[in-house]
C-alpha cells in the first residue's frame, strides 16, 4: 500500500478501476481559466472549466440564490469545497453537502437538481 493508501493492486483485483484514457499529466492553475457564467432558474453559477480526454474537471461557484434550471442525469463526483449545496433526487430525498462532503452519481441513474442559500463552491468531475 501506498503512503497516502491507495492501492493500486488491491483495487485492480476487485474490479474497480477508472478509465482514464490519453490524459497526459498536466497541472492546473485554476485562476487563469476563464470562468463561464452558467444561469439557474434563479441565480447564477460560475464555471471553471478543463476538459481533460474525455472527462470534464470544474470548480464551480453557485452565487447565494441559485437554483438550478434542469433535473440532470450526468454522472458526477461532486466534492464541496466551501459553503452549502441542497441536492435533491426526483424521488425526493435530499441531501445537504457542506465542505469536505461529497456525492457520486453514475450516468442515467437519480436525477437530480441543486441549489443554494448561501452559496457554495464545488470541484465536478464528470
Amino acid at each position: 500500500m501506498l503512503a497516502h493508501g491507495f492501492d493500486a493492486a488491491h483495487h485492480r483485483t476487485l474490479g474497480i478501476t477508472m478509465q482514464l484514457i490519453d490524459i497526459p499529466f498536466g497541472t492546473t492553475d485554476w485562476s487563469s481559466v476563464i470562468p463561464t457564467e452558467q444561469k439557474g432558474a434563479s441565480g447564477v453559477a460560475y464555471w471553471r472549466t478543463v476538459q481533460c480526454g474525455g472527462i470534464r474537471v470544474r470548480i464551480v461557484e453557485c452565487l447565494p440564490g441559485f437554483v438550478s434550471d434542469h433535473w440532470c442525469t450526468k454522472g458526477h463526483i461532486l466534492l464541496c469545497l466551501e459553503g452549502e449545496l441542497l441536492t435533491e433526487l426526483d424521488d425526493g430525498r435530499t441531501f445537504v453537502l457542506t465542505p469536505g462532503m461529497s456525492f457520486q452519481v453514475a450516468d442515467d441513474r437519480e436525477p437530480h437538481r441543486s441549489s443554494t442559500r448561501v452559496g457554495a463552491k464545488l470541484f465536478i468531475v464528470d
